[in-house]
């Protein structure tokens, strides 16, 4: 009879459908908050911008490099700490940080002041997803992974609908420092129940529970990724597709206000509908395919991936130049549901092919090269370019051709994750 102290799962215990659906809408909801806290600045940039005097470049630090040095740094340690303790913990107190520091953030007073206050957001939410990630793989078998990633994934598009709709909706009746108040709050009354409702599993594997085995030592784990070569050129690949993505979710919001002159209230909504809409069917699909594809090849659980990337690139172009709102917002649709379909398979590839215990280092490894550099530069350089551009003479279309600039960074990102697709079936056989 297999024990496991108390309050951990054992793995009898999380093959029940109720504590696996209770596990996965926790957590999604947790995830979700970490959406709705980071887009909210998105789409309040513009109102800020007016209040407190910031540039389009100073603007893009906010949304992204201010952010993500500390997201993707801080992610390593703490991941670390999730393959050593207690995931659920660690989730529902970095919940705590990063709503805090969200409600706190409606008391800014210039640019400073705002980028202390995001960066105590990027350490709150730095430690959620490892650990998501991990206590997931723990749940479901490497046949089903992709799929379970895939719809806790969901998270992503409906906390990015909820953070454009209620931030702009807020702000729209009562001002942006409410809607940051607001939305902060309610992520904190979420974390206790992540302590009373989440379990945490023993740590399975192939093998079988290795809840007393310890995880590699540091070197030795990164030495062990970098020689997965499925994993190299995919992580490569979603870097430079993520450049693209996080600069038009960044820069989506004043785009719309500036090109096309639509109020906030509207932008709010139509990007809600694009993100929430779009962007989870685009999530959903990409898991379910890729899984699909993957039961005839296994190499189709990436490559699925590189062909919807391909395709978003000439949708997104149409998007940000054509002069026509109705067109753009149809095209701007379709750009966002394929922008996603990455997302199931980044995360559920590689956790099939690494041992259980560097599962959430795996995910930090990710974070900390994907966000760095995607959500790092993706929208800091598109608010240099857009600088640039409007001080030539490109005053209100500026901000268009910079878009359409850097989404050809997707196709290079196809590239690598079509090249990463040859190695798979290989070391999904070595694990």
């Amino acid at each position: 009879m297999n024990s496991a102290p108390i309050g951990l799962a054992t793995p009898q215990t999380t093959s029940t459908a109720k504590l696996r659906r209770t596990m996965l809408v926790m957590l999604g909801l947790v995830s979700m908050f970490n959406y709705i806290d980071r887009t909210v600045l998105s789409v309040l940039q513009e109102p800020i911008k007016q209040e407190l005097g910031l540039s389009d470049g100073q603007l893009g630090l906010l949304t992204g490099l201010a952010f993500a040095l500390f997201y993707a740094t801080l992610s390593l340690p703490i991941a670390r700490l999730a393959d050593r303790f207690n995931r659920r913990n660690i989730i529902a107190a970095s919940l705590a940080t990063w709503s805090g520091m969200t409600a706190l953030s409606g008391l800014a007073t210039g640019f400073g002041s705002l980028v202390a206050f995001r960066i105590g957001v990027a350490l709150g939410e730095a430690g959620s997803v490892p650990a998501s990630h991990s206590i997931i793989a723990d749940y479901y078998p490497p046949e089903k992974r992709v799929t379970a990633l895939a719809l806790w994934g969901l998270a992503l598009p409906a906390g990015i609908m909820l953070g454009y709709a209620s931030g702009g909706w807020i702000a729209a009746a009562l001002g942006w420092r409410l809607a940051f108040g607001v939305i902060g709050i309610a992520g904190l009354a979420l974390a206790p129940l992540v302590l009373f409702l989440v379990k945490e599993p023993v740590r399975t594997g192939s093998a079988g529970p290795n809840q007393a085995e310890p995880p590699p030592p540091f070197g030795e784990a990164i030495r062990f990724l970098w020689r997965l070569r499925t994993y190299r050129y995919m992580l490569i690949g979603t870097t430079l597709h993520a450049f693209a993505q996080y600069a038009m979710m960044s820069w989506s919001a004043p785009f719309y206000m500036r090109v096309h002159h639509m109020p906030l209230a509207d932008v709010a909504s139509w990007l809600a509908i694009m993100n929430g809409l779009g962007g989870g069917i685009g999530i959903y699909l990409g898991g379910r395919l890729s899984d699909a594809a993957g039961s005839r090849n296994p190499a189709g659980r990436v490559w699925v991936s590189a062909v919807a990337m391909v395709l978003m690139v000439p949708a997104a172009m149409v998007q940000f130049l054509i002069p026509s709102l109705a067109a753009s917002l149809a095209f701007g649709f379709i750009a966002t549901m394929l922008m996603f379909f990455y997302y199931g398979p980044i995360i559920g590839v590689p956790q099939s092919i690494v041992p259980p215990r560097i599962r959430a280092l795996t995910s930090a490894v990710t974070l900390l090269i994907f966000n760095l550099f995607g959500l790092g530069l993706g929208p800091a350089v598109t608010g240099f370019l857009s600088d640039y551009l409007a001080a030539g003479g490109l005053p209100d279309t500026s901000l268009r051709y910079a878009l359409a600039t850097v989404v050809l960074f997707s196709l290079a990102g196809a590239g690598s994750i079509a090249w990463a697709s040859r190695y798979y079936r290989a070391e999904l056989k070595n694990h």
